[in-house]
């Protein structure tokens, strides 16, 4: 099985839709600029999402536990690594902290939607 391209849009406006405003309000001490806090953390967005949509779903069987492990590693990996480069004295535990939250919570709300309308990210 694999990700079809026709999903992977509402598969990314949905993870926009959470994760923007749980890392933006995570992240407004730091960034007190809300406009380039968007930016960046859409653009952190935008680098993992793909990669998992389109890369580790040719790695992975869509679906196992290897899969999920693999796919939101990268994406909390991979936002907290752009979170420390792009947000000056956001510490490292602190950048961790953001990702895993915003992507627990996108993942949740992905397994919900998906339960619901399955159609959606297909």
């Amino acid at each position: 099985m694999f990700f079809p391209v026709s999903g992977w849009f509402a598969a990314f406006v949905l993870t926009l839709v959470v994760e923007l405003p749980i890392a933006a309000w995570l992240l407004r001490r730091v960034e007190p600029d809300v406009v380039r806090r968007v930016v960046l953390i859409g653009y952190a967005n935008l680098a993992t999402h793909l990669a998992v949509w389109y890369v580790f779903s040719q790695l992975f069987l869509i679906g196992t536990i290897q899969y999920v492990v693999a796919a939101e590693a990268w994406a909390i990996g991979g936002e907290a690594a752009f979170f420390l480069v792009a947000f000056r004295g956001l510490r490292p535990e602190a950048a961790f902290g953001v990702a895993l939250v915003a992507n627990v919570v996108s993942f949740a709300i992905g397994r919900i939607v998906e339960g619901i309308s399955p159609e959606v990210f297909r």
